[in-house]
């Protein structure tokens, strides 16, 4: 405790061991919050809840009561937990990131580094509070997702392309990359290749055409539909399962797979999201 000028500064450590909520009394004084869940949140393992608690106050304050001033502290920390769980986790068990959803690159699935990362702060948080419930909700956004879809099946048919030409040459290969300077020819072989109407010249054989149309005529010509969207946003939340499963070590009986979601564009883009219970 710090007095200086009548201005009091404290820091407290509270620590709860095994607390347990007894029947639910009725009286006007009662929080509203779910009290539960914030325990859920606050409580680990062992039982203990151990937090630090700083303080300020005047002293000049008529109204200042040191008492009360740490029940409005812990009250403001349980509002916390409930109506912001993820930020509250984020700043307990990562660096003060903000866990509840994870970004995905268009019409992708994998799992990225900076996704890696809140994953695994995310994995700390439930194996330290196993009286948590994860649910995982991928999305699919019908705008940016839909383009992605259709970029990435032009990605894989390139490279079935490429692979192709490896075993021609004895090459044993199971997967392969498009280097920039292959990029225009694979394409080409890509663009030949799909079932569509081409642009044809005046005696009536396909035009060459630069690699910006070719991707363009593509793009809005290979189907991506919402039933392709469901699938991804499904894939998206199988992903964070299995991590959080197989890496991250979490209990099966913690997280729960929610039907995904795919609709309206929602400016969010690709997206897994969390919820607590």
């Amino acid at each position: 405790y710090k007095l200086e000028n009548q201005q009091l500064t404290a820091s407290n450590g509270l620590f709860l061991d095994q607390l347990t909520l007894g029947e639910r009394v009725d009286s006007p004084d009662a929080t509203s919050l779910p009290v539960n869940l914030a325990i859920a949140l606050l409580r680990n393992n062992r039982g203990e809840i151990d937090i630090n608690l700083p303080i300020s106050g005047s002293l000049d304050d008529p109204q200042f009561s040191l008492g009360g001033v740490i029940v409005k502290v812990i009250v403001n920390l349980f509002v916390k937990a409930v109506t912001s769980p993820f930020a509250l986790l984020g700043s307990m068990f990562g660096d003060g990131e903000e866990l509840s959803t994870l970004a995905f690159a268009p019409g992708q699935t994998q799992i990225d580094a900076a996704a890696g990362k809140k994953l695994e702060a995310l994995a700390r948080a439930l194996n330290d509070r196993s009286a948590l419930k994860l649910d995982i909700t991928g999305h699919a956004d019908p705008e940016t997702d839909r383009e992605g879809l259709k970029r990435f099946a032009i990605e894989q048919a390139m490279q079935r392309e490429k692979l192709a030409d490896l075993r021609k040459q004895g090459k044993d290969a199971e997967t392969t990359s498009i280097e920039p300077a292959e990029y225009p020819a694979y394409l080409a072989r890509v663009y030949k290749a799909a079932k569509f109407p081409k642009p044809r010249n005046f005696i009536g054989l396909q035009k060459e055409l630069p690699v910006e149309e070719m991707e363009k005529l593509l793009l809005t010509h290979l189907p991506a539909s919402d039933a392709d969207l469901g699938q991804l946003a499904r894939v998206r939340a199988e992903q964070v399962q299995a991590w959080l499963l197989e890496q991250g070590k979490v209990a099966p009986g913690q997280i729960f797979l929610v039907p995904p979601k795919s609709g309206k564009a929602s400016g969010q883009g690709g997206r897994v999201e969390f919820s607590l219970r």
